[in-house]
C-alpha cells in the first residue's frame, strides 16, 4: 500500500503504511473503540473517590495550599517539596487544580475527580498516538492496557503532583508526533504546553525536554526554506513563550529568594543525584526494568519474574519495529524509543533513589514515560497481529493454521495481561480509608478537644500533620503545627484571614497556649512504639491528660491530650 503523507520536511511518499494508520481520518469503528476505552477507564477510576484515593500528609498539604489560594488569595510560587534534593516541584500543579478547588469550596473529592478525569483523557490521547502511528490494533492495545493498568489507575485516584503527568506527557508526545507527521507547526506549541506541565508536576520530567527539542530541530533542519521553516520558527518562539509563562511563579520566587531553587538543584547534581551502593551497570539494569514493568504489572520488586519477561518483550518489540516497521511507523518508534533510552540513561545513572527499594514510592519519578511504554506495547502487538494475519491469508497449500493460531495466542496474551491488572487494581476503599476516614477522624478530634485551639504534633517530626490539619481547618478549628515543610507564598501570613479557620505553620508554630489541646499523629511506618517513648517525648510530662486514642487508619494512631491534671 502506498500513501502520500505530509511530514515535518514537506510532502513525502510513505510506503508500507498500515491501513488507516497515518491518514488522519477515523472510521466509525475507531470511534466505537475510543468510546469503549473511555467508558472502561472512567468506570475503573471515578467511582468512590472519597474513600478510594489514599489520604496522608501530601494530600492534606496540597489541599491546604489550594484552600489558602482560593480563600486567602495566597499564590504559591513553588510546588510541593521533592524527596530528592532540597528543592520543589512547580507551582503550576496548584494553579491547574485551583479552579476545581474554587468551584467546590475546596472539596477534595472534586479535586480528585478532576485528576481522575485527566487520567481518562490520558487513555484517549495515548490511544490516538498509537492509532495514528500503527493503526487500529495498535491504538486498541495501547489504550486498553493503559485503561486497565493498575499503576495508571492508582495514579488517577488521589491528589498528588505526579498524577497529572500521564495526561501532560501523553499530550506532549502526541503533539510532537503530529507536528512531525503533518508538518503543522502549531502542534509544537501544544507539545510545549504538555512538556511544561510535565516538568512542573515532577522535576524529573525535564528529561523529556531534550528528545522533544531534538525532534523539533530535526524538523526545522529538514523543512524547505521559506514559509514552512518560518512557521516552525514562529512556533518555536511561541513554545518559548509558553515556557516562560509557565515558569513565572518560579522566576518570581528565585528573584526574591537568592535563587535558592537553582542552587539546590545544582547542589543535587553536583552530589551525583544521591549515593547508592549498586554499580552503574546494576543500577541501569534495575532502573530499566523498573521503567518498563511499572505501567504493565506494577512494582518490579513485587513480581520480578513477570517484570523481567515484560521488559525483555518490550525491548524486543521496540527493536523489531525500529528496524522492520514501514514508514512512518519506523520513524515514530525510533523517536519514542530514543526518548525512552535517553530518559533511562539519565535516570539510571543520575538518580540513585530509583535503584533503591524503600517503603516509600519512587516509581512516580518516571511516570512521564508510561505513555511510551503503552504505545510501544501496542505497536509491537499490532505488528505481530499483521504478521500473523499475512501468514493466515496465504493459500491453503501454505498451511494457514499457524497464522490463525498465532493471532489467537496474541489475543490470549493481551487478555491475560488485562485480567492480571484488573486483579491487582487498587482496592476500594483505600487501606487508609481515604478522605472520608480523615474527615471522620477530624470530627472525632474536634469533639474530644471541645473547641480548644489544637496543636498538631506529628511523629516523626519530619512528617507534617497536614492529613488532619486540612480537615480540621475546614471544620473551623484553630490549628497550628501544619505545613512543617512550608511553601513560599506571595504574602507572608501567620494565620488565615478568611474567618473560616487559622493555620500558622508557615511561620513556625506559636508558643502553646494554656488552653490548647495537643493531638499527636503517629505513623507506624517510621515510629514502632506509638504510645510509647516517642509520644511521651512529644507531650509535656505534666499539665495534660489523655482524653482519646484511636486508630485513624492502619498504622496511624491519633492521641488527644487536653489541659488538666
Amino acid at each position: 500500500m502506498t500513501a502520500s503523507e505530509p511530514t515535518g520536511s514537506g510532502a513525502a511518499t510513505v510506503r508500507g503504511t498500515p491501513p488507516d494508520a497515518t491518514d488522519g481520518t477515523f472510521r466509525r469503528s475507531d470511534l466505537i473503540v475510543l468510546a469503549a476505552l473511555i467508558v472502561v477507564a472512567a468506570v475503573l477510576r471515578l467511582p468512590g473517590l472519597a474513600s478510594r484515593g489514599g489520604w496522608d500528609a501530601d494530600q492534606g498539604r496540597d489541599m491546604l495550599i489550594l484552600w489558602r489560594l482560593v480563600n486567602d488569595h495566597l499564590v504559591p510560587l513553588v510546588g510541593p517539596p521533592t524527596s530528592i534534593g532540597d528543592l520543589h516541584h512547580g507551582a503550576l500543579y496548584y494553579l491547574i487544580l485551583a479552579p476545581f478547588a474554587w468551584i467546590s469550596g475546596s472539596d477534595p473529592v472534586v479535586v480528585m475527580t478532576a485528576i481522575a478525569v485527566g487520567g481518562v483523557i490520558a487513555v484517549a490521547v495515548t490511544w490516538w498516538l498509537a492509532r495514528s502511528i500503527g493503526g487500529p490494533v495498535a491504538g486498541l492495545v495501547a489504550g486498553l492496557l493503559m485503561a486497565v493498568s493498575a499503576s495508571a489507575i492508582n495514579e488517577s485516584i488521589s491528589i498528588w503532583n505526579p498524577n497529572l503527568i500521564a495526561l501532560s506527557a501523553s499530550i506532549a508526545l502526541a503533539a510532537a508526533w503530529q507536528a512531525h507527521r503533518t508538518g503543522r507547526a502549531r502542534w509544537w506549541v501544544v507539545a510545549a504546553a504538555g512538556l511544561v506541565v510535565t516538568m512542573q508536576c515532577h522535576v524529573l520530567g525535564v528529561t523529556l525536554a531534550p528528545p522533544l527539542l531534538v525532534r523539533y530541530l530535526l524538523d526545522v533542519r529538514s523543512a524547505p526554506p521559506g514559509p514552512a521553516r518560518a512557521r516552525l520558527g514562529r512556533a518555536g518562539l511561541a513554545a518559548i513563550g509558553v515556557g516562560i509563562v509557565g515558569y513565572l511563579p518560579l522566576i518570581v520566587h528565585e528573584l526574591g529568594n537568592d535563587f535558592s531553587e537553582t542552587r539546590s538543584a545544582l547542589a543535587f547534581l553536583a552530589g551525583g543525584g544521591g549515593s547508592i551502593a549498586l554499580s552503574l551497570p546494576a543500577r541501569l539494569l534495575f532502573v530499566g526494568l523498573r521503567i518498563l514493568a511499572w505501567p504493565l504489572d506494577g512494582l518490579l520488586t513485587d513480581r520480578l519474574a513477570l517484570g523481567v519477561i515484560l521488559g525483555i518483550a518490550l525491548v524486543a518489540g521496540f527493536t523489531w519495529r525500529a528496524r522492520s516497521a514501514p514508514e512512518p511507523e519506523r520513524s515514530a518508534v525510533r523517536f519514542l524509543g530514543g526518548t525512552l533510552l535517553f530518559a533511562w540513561l539519565v535516570l539510571g545513572a543520575g538518580i540513585g533513589a530509583l535503584a533503591t527499594v524503600t517503603p516509600l514510592p519512587v516509581d512516580h519519578y518516571h511516570a512521564f514515560l508510561d505513555p511510551i511504554v503503552f504505545v510501544g506495547a501496542g505497536l509491537a502487538v499490532a505488528g505481530l497481529w499483521r504478521l500473523a494475519g499475512q501468514a493466515a491469508g496465504r493459500p491453503l497449500a501454505a498451511r494457514p493454521g499457524p497464522g490463525l493460531a498465532a493471532r489467537a495466542a496474541i489475543g490470549l496474551a493481551t487478555a491475560a495481561l488485562v485480567a492480571f491488572n484488573l486483579s491487582i487494581a487498587p482496592p476500594a476503599p483505600s487501606p487508609d480509608g481515604g478522605w472520608a476516614a480523615a474527615e471522620l477522624a477530624s470530627e472525632r478530634i474536634l469533639m474530644a478537644t471541645a473547641g480548644r485551639p489544637i496543636e498538631l504534633r506529628s511523629l516523626p517530626a519530619f512528617k507534617a500533620a497536614d492529613a488532619y490539619g486540612f480537615p480540621l481547618t475546614v471544620l473551623h478549628a484553630v490549628v497550628t503545627g501544619t505545613l512543617q515543610a512550608p511553601t513560599a507564598w506571595t504574602v507572608a501570613a501567620a494565620a488565615s484571614s478568611s474567618g473560616t479557620g487559622a493555620v500558622a505553620g508557615d511561620v513556625g508554630p506559636p508558643a502553646l497556649a494554656s488552653s490548647s489541646a495537643i493531638v499527636t499523629i503517629c505513623d507506624a511506618l517510621f515510629i514502632h512504639d506509638c504510645g510509647g517513648r516517642a509520644e511521651a517525648a512529644a507531650v509535656p510530662a505534666s499539665g495534660f491528660r489523655q482524653v482519646d486514642r484511636f486508630s485513624a487508619a492502619p498504622g496511624r494512631t491519633i492521641t488527644v491530650y487536653v489541659p488538666g491534671p
